[in-house]
C-alpha cells in the first residue's frame, strides 16, 4: 500500500470471528429472554420483583441515607438547606440577633428570605446588616441561594372594626363559614 490509499481498512470479520460475533449475539438474546421470562415467573406467582441475595436499589436503607435520596430525586436541596439554616439561625446571626429577629419564609423563586423583627428599632438595625447577613448565608448554603434579604417589623394587632366588639369575635368575617 502507498501513503497516497490513507489509512488501511481493517479486515472484515470471517470465518471464526462471524462464528463467535454470532454466537455473543445469540448468548445475550437468551439471556434478555431468561430474564423476561423470569420476571414474568414472579409476577404470576405474585411475588413481583424481590431483592435477591445482593443487594439493590429495593433493599431497605437507613432514614438519613433515604431521606437525602428524596430530597436529591425531587430537586429540594436549596429548600431542605435554608430549612436547615432556619434551625440554626442563632449559630449563624449570632445570640443577641437571634433573639430580636426570627426568619419567617424563604422565596425559592425569588431568592428572597423573609425575616420579622420584635422592633422597628431592630428591623432598621438588621437592615443595615442585610449585606453581611446575605454574605454569611451563601457562604452556609452555597454562592445565590439567598439573594436578598427582605426584614419586616413587628406584626401589627388585629384591626378592629367598630366602636362595640363582642368577646372572641374575629371580626365582620366570624360569621361566614
Amino acid at each position: 500500500m502507498s501513503g497516497s490509499e490513507g489509512t488501511p481498512k481493517p479486515p472484515e470479520p470471517s470465518g471464526v470471528d462471524l462464528a463467535r460475533v454470532a454466537l455473543r449475539a445469540a448468548k445475550e438474546a437468551a439471556r434478555a429472554r431468561g430474564e423476561v421470562t423470569q420476571q414474568q415467573k414472579q409476577a404470576r406467582r405474585g411475588g413481583g420483583l424481590r431483592s435477591g441475595a445482593r443487594a439493590d436499589g429495593r433493599d431497605p436503607m437507613p432514614l438519613g441515607p433515604a431521606i437525602n435520596r428524596l430530597i436529591t430525586e425531587r430537586g429540594w436541596e436549596t429548600p431542605a438547606a435554608v430549612g436547615g439554616v432556619m434551625g440554626r439561625w442563632p449559630q449563624i446571626v449570632g445570640d443577641d440577633l437571634a433573639r430580636r429577629c426570627v426568619p419567617e419564609r424563604y422565596d425559592e423563586d425569588e431568592r428572597v428570605l423573609h425575616v420579622r423583627c420584635d422592633s422597628t428599632a431592630w428591623a432598621t438595625n438588621v437592615r443595615l446588616l442585610a449585606p453581611q447577613l446575605v454574605a454569611r448565608l451563601n457562604e452556609d448554603l452555597g454562592q445565590g441561594t439567598v439573594r436578598l434579604l427582605k426584614v419586616h417589623g413587628p406584626a401589627g394587632s388585629a384591626p378592629r372594626y367598630g366602636p362595640l366588639r363582642a368577646p372572641g369575635s374575629t371580626g365582620p368575617g366570624d360569621t361566614y363559614g
